[in-house]
């Protein structure tokens, strides 16, 4: 079920339209062990989704231009390769109705921007770990 690179790093697909954001994201994960693969917005994401072996974890921001978090989500559940892949929600977005919807949909986790770095590998970790 999950995606590593031939150097046995987990992949992870990461869904962030914040150039800054999704390079200090890709920076700590990438020093905590991880590959990452990096979509900027939904168009991407979902061609990602389409083309690639499912990763071993997904992080996804719900305000992604094109096609959204909230809309990607049933389109990742709908692929029965990617169904249990583990994807967390890391968005600005701290609506209530939103994070009911996102769970409810088929997210795992939901953490709301700004995060605490420690914080977000140790949710990567827990996942990860009930993946393996």
């Amino acid at each position: 079920m999950t995606d590593a690179t031939p150097a046995g790093k987990p992949t992870l697909l990461m869904a962030e339209d914040e150039e800054d954001t999704a390079s200090l994201i890709r920076f700590l994960l990438e020093r905590a062990g991880y590959h990452v693969v990096h979509a900027s917005d939904g168009h991407q994401a979902q061609h990602l989704i389409d083309t690639l072996a499912p990763p071993s974890l997904v992080l996804l921001d719900i305000m992604l231009p094109h096609v959204s978090g909230l809309q990607l989500l049933p389109y990742i559940r709908n692929k029965t390769e990617w169904q249990r892949v583990p994807i967390i929600m890391l968005t600005a977005d701290s609506s209530e109705h939103d994070i009911q919807q996102a769970l409810a949909t088929g997210a795992n986790d939901y953490m709301v921007k700004p995060f605490n770095p420690r914080e977000l590998t140790a949710r990567l970790s827990r996942f990860l770990k009930v993946a393996a």
